[in-house]
Order: structure tokens, then sequence, then C-alpha cells
């Protein structure tokens, strides 16, 4: 046999048995000693190359796969992407059961597991490594590849009982760790394991050592990566938060200059809500200090969550934001020194930026200074309004004509039909500005006149103007507002009288302790008929024929009889209630009532005659508070 069927072993690859059988089959020919060396020696030589052929091919596979995978891993930019295709390949290109690799922890002082493969227990995948313990430790320590055949039964490494358990549980025996470097600093380890005994050759050493340089540079590049990355989105995210902010300076700058110029061109409230609406793309109310919409939208402004958005407002000084159900809502206090104008109600927005904020206060100091205007401008408006109409409760009769001219002059026509309504009670105040407010809205005349507001309102008949006035007047302080209407009136003459008979009216209705309520004149029945002289005569002469032998009695013995009778109707006839009313005992009520008896010569417990006596001291009590008895 030649030396040229070996080169075609060596060609094909063939098996080592396939080398080997020309010299078996020599033997069997029983060829000379000197045949039988030449061809042993051949073989030898044959097998000696083939071995280099293989160990090369390995050697480049491995060269190429580690070429493919430093490609690769070049080519992530993800941390744990690199550190998950590091572990992979590891495991892969050295045929390990097992790869895993641990980072450094500086602040702890030891490694911890970052990325597993191959591995089934948690209590490995948790696993941590001190410096110098274990065959991790240990390569971590001395930044040098360490490898054992057999992990738990080596002498040379430091063991724990935590270390020794996780791997015992993982069945782990063989095992190659070599250090991952970044220069000369150390950041981890990448191992590959084996679950039966298997001695780790030199170039199953270098192969990992190679690919974990190439892992190293990868992850390095890869944090730098990210890390650049991270600087890029937060450069981006300021630029983005600087551009925002220039945005809203320059917006808050335009929304300024127009709120100026509205102030500057005599402009209101609707034009400053609408602005601030438009410019920060929200529904937006501004409420008066008792939670009424004056302008802007009517958004439904809820009592409670506004009342806390003040008292927020007010204590800090900003804008408060207030969860309302399921929406949101913002408060701005308007204020003018210690005194609560109203306030701005924002709603649309979930979120608000500092220019934003800064927005809505500065408009709450516009609306502040503007509604500070209106009421300069409503109270000199008011102040002529109020002198006029006092003018023609005092000089109306004696000078009509010159009053005439001087309410034309201020585009009044006492001429055209009026309503006269009286009001009492309330915070004068603000019942005084309120009714002010109507008039501006319906044209007339108010005046704050003997502690009670009184307005002349045109073309209203005096059930509209009662109705009219206590819906604006009514709800303003703590006290409620009791008013009586009269009229309707023509020329100035006439309109005291009819100012006289609504002043009437509230009294009447406050003395029949009807406090709130409204009525004109010819809604109080009867009674009406103590506003006309003849109608009093026969109002007194019935008082006296009824109560008349009382009332003497009273004024000759100095005795309460009359007040006893009042409180006992008034009590219901409850004698109980109505001793507890006049602060005497019950069995002197008793007496009293027997005396009334005896005087009056009828029983008040009769029904008709319990009737006229009510009446009778009704219309009497009626008499005294309007001064006629």
């Amino acid at each position: 046999m030649d030396e040229s069927t070996f080169l075609q072993h060596l060609l094909a690859e063939a098996p080592v048995e396939a080398f080997e059988e020309p010299l078996r089959l020599a033997r069997d020919r029983g060829d000379t000693a000197e045949q039988i060396d030449r061809l042993q020696e051949a073989t030898l030589v044959a097998l000696q190359l083939r071995s280099i052929l293989q160990e090369r091919r390995r050697r480049e596979g491995e060269l190429a796969a580690i070429s493919e995978t430093a490609g690769d891993l070049l080519a992530i930019r993800n941390v744990d992407r690199v550190l998950r295709a590091i572990v992979r390949r590891a495991r892969r290109l050295l045929r390990a059961d097992t790869a895993y690799l641990t980072l450094l922890d500086e602040a702890g002082g030891d490694t911890y597991m970052r990325v597993t493969e191959g591995t089934v227990g948690e209590e490995f995948r948790n696993l941590r490594l001190p410096f110098g313990v274990g065959l991790g430790g240990l390569v971590a320590q001395n930044a040098r590849p360490s490898f054992t055949s057999n992990y738990l039964e080596d002498p040379r490494f430091l063991h724990t009982d935590q270390i020794d358990s996780a791997v015992s549980l993982e069945s782990i025996v063989a095992i190659l760790g070599v250090p991952l470097m970044a220069g000369e600093q150390i950041i981890g380890v990448l191992f590959a394991s084996d679950r039966s005994e298997r001695h780790f050759s030199p170039g199953e050493v270098n192969l990992l050592t190679s690919m974990a340089a190439h892992a190293a540079i990868a992850i390095e590049n890869a944090r730098l990566f990210q890390e650049a990355q991270r600087a890029l989105n937060e450069l981006n995210a300021a630029h983005a938060v600087v551009r925002a902010h220039s945005e809203a300076v320059e917006r808050a700058a335009a929304v300024h200059e127009r709120l100026t110029d509205i102030v500057l061109q005599g402009g209101g409230i609707d034009e400053v809500a609408t602005t601030l609406a438009s410019v920060l793309d929200s529904e937006l109310s501004i409420v008066d200090s008792d939670g009424r919409v004056f302008a802007g939208v009517d958004a439904g402004v809820g009592p409670c969550g506004l009342e806390e958005g003040l008292d927020r407002a007010r204590s800090t000084g900003r804008t408060a934001r207030v969860e309302d159900g399921d929406a949101f809502m913002w408060v701005t206090a308007v204020v003018a020194g210690a005194e609560q104008l109203g306030a701005l109600v924002l709603r649309g927005r979930r979120h608000l930026d500092g220019a934003d904020l800064r927005t809505l206060e500065r408009a709450a100091q516009v609306t502040a200074l503007l509604l500070l205007n209106q009421r300069s401008v409503a109270l000199a408006e008011q102040r002529l309004l109020g002198e006029l109409l006092d003018d023609v409760l005092t000089s109306g009769r004696r000078e009509p004509d010159r009053v005439r001219r001087r309410s034309r002059r201020l585009g009044i026509d006492l001429d055209a039909e009026h309503a006269i309504a009286v009001a009492s009670g309330g915070e004068r105040a603000r019942v005084l500005a309120a009714a002010a407010a109507l008039v501006r809205d319906r044209g007339g005349l108010v005046a704050e006149r003997s502690s009670a507001i009184v307005v002349l309102l045109p073309h209203l008949t005096p059930h509209d103007a009662a109705r009219l006035v206590a819906e604006r007047l009514g709800g303003h302080g703590e006290c409620r507002v009791t008013l009586g209407a009269a009229g309707p009136v023509r020329g100035v003459e006439n309109v005291a009288a009819a100012y006289e008979d609504a002043a009437r009216c509230c009294r009447v209705l406050l003395a029949l302790g009807r406090e709130g309520d409204a009525a004109t004149v010819s809604e109080l029945g009867v009674y009406a008929l103590l506003f006309s002289q003849a109608g009093r005569k026969e109002l007194e002469a019935f008082v006296e024929a009824t109560l008349g032998p009382l009332l003497v009695y009273d004024a000759t013995r100095g005795t309460e009889l009359t007040g006893t009778l009042d409180a006992w109707f008034g009590a219901g006839q409850n004698v109980t209630h109505a001793a507890e009313a006049l602060h005497v005992h019950v069995n002197t009520l008793y007496q009293r009532l027997d005396r009334i008896r005896s005087l009056l010569a009828g029983d008040p417990h009769d029904a008709e005659r319990g009737l006229q006596l009510h009446l009778a001291l009704t219309i009497r009590r009626l008499g005294v508070a309007l001064g006629h008895m």
C-alpha cells in the first residue's frame, strides 16, 4: 500500500479504523517484518497528521464561532440582551450542561448571579459569591481562570454551606470559570459547567477566556451605549422642558399683554374669562364670593369643592387643585387686601404647569382690579341714584317739576309706570350691592332709607317687582330679606305715597311673623285695610268693640291681660306653652283666663268668638307696628 491511500483517507476525514486497516491486512497476508514496520510507521504519521488537522479544524471552528459571537455581541446595544447572548454562546461552544455569569457588586464586596442558562433551581439563580469563596469568588479575587473536574470534592476552594447546597441541588460537578475584564478591572466571571466529571482542556480554557474577553468588550460597549442613550434622552428631555418653559413664558407674556390691554381699553370681566379660557384651553368660570357664576361658563361649580378650594387658595395665596368627583378643578382666589371678591374656577385640565398657574393667578389680580373699578363706578352711580330717589321721596310732592328735570338728566323717566319695593333684613352692604346690580340691569333707582333698601323699577307690576327683587336680594347675608311692594304709579308726585304703602307692607309682614317673605299690598287681604284712612277707622272700631273692656282694664289696673290672651292664641290655646312663653305659673294663667272671660262676657274657647278675638288681637298688633294704634 502506498502513501496515497493515507492521503485519500485524510482528505475524506476517514475514521481511525480506516487508517489501521492496511496494517491489519499486511499482518494477515504475512508480509515481512520490514514491510510491516514501514507500514506501521506510515500509519502512525498519518494518524498524527489526522489529529493535527482535526485540532486545527476545531480551532478554526471555534475561532469562527468566537468571531461570529463577537460580531453579534457588538451589534447588541442592550446590556441584558448582551449578557444573555454571552451565556448562551458559551454553553453552546463548550457543549456544557449549564453556563452562567456573575457581575461584580462593589458596594457589597462580592459577585451576584446575573444570568443563567440550563439551570433549574431558584436558589442557584439567587446565589452570591464573596471574593475568595468558592471557585467563582476565587476567580473574581485573583482575576485568573480556574476549573475543577469535581467541585464539591475539590479541597482547593473555600466551601460554604450555601454555595455547596446550591451547586448540589443543580447536580453540578465540573466547573470552569474565567474572569470578565474591562481593562485592568474585573467586572464579573463567566462559567461553564457539567453535571458529570469533566477535565477541561487548555484549549477549552482558552476558548472560554477568549469568549470572556469579547464579552467584556461587548458589555462595556453596551453599557457605554446605554449611558450615552440615557444621556441623550436626558438631554432631549431637558431640551423639551426648556422649549416647553420657553413656550409657556411666551404664552404667559402674551396673556399678560392681552389682560393689560383689557384693563387699559376699559374691558370687562367677560373679556378676561374669554381670554383665559382660550389661552388655557379649558372651561373657566368667574364666581362671586357666594359662588354664583357671573362671567365665563357655568361649569357646574360644586359648592363643597369651591369652598374647599377657596379655603386652601386663601391660606396658601396660590392656586388650589381640587378633586370634584371624577373631574378636577383649579381655584384661584380673587382678593383685594383682606376682602374676598370671588374666585377663578378652571375645569378641563388635569395638570397645569408653573407658567399656566402664574397666568391664572395674574388673571385673578386683573379680575380684582376690574371688580374694584366696577365697584367704584357702581358706588358713584348708586350714590347719584340714591340721592335722586331721596329727592323724589322728600321733594316729589312739593317740587315735582324740579325733581322731574333732575331725573331726566340721569336718564330716568318717572312719568313712566313704576313699581316700588322696600326690603328689610339681610347683610346691608351686600343687599344694597345686589339691589344696585339689579337696577343696572333693569333700570330704575335704588337707595338706602330708614334702615331699609328701596328699589324703584320701571315697567313692572308690584307682584312681578316683588318676586324679582326677592329673587335677586334673597340669600345675601345670614338674615332673610323681607320685602313689601306697591304701585304701579306714574309721576313724581305719587312715588312717595307708593313708598309708604310698600314700607307698611314690609312692616306688616314682619309683624305677622312672615320674615323672609315678599308680598304686595293687595296680597295682604284684610290687613290691607290698615293702609287707608277709612279702612283703619273701621278696623280700629272693630278692635275697640271686640277688645275694649280688656284694653280699659289693662290701662286702669296696669295688668297684661291683652298680652296674655294674645300669647294664649299664639300658643295654639295650649295653657302650658302659653305659661312658658309668659314665664308665669300655669295656675296664674288659668286665673288670668278666668278674668278675661268675665271681662269679655264670652268664652275664648268658642270657635266664632275665638276667631273674632284672635283677629282683633292681630289687627291691634299690626296697628301698633304701623303706628296707628
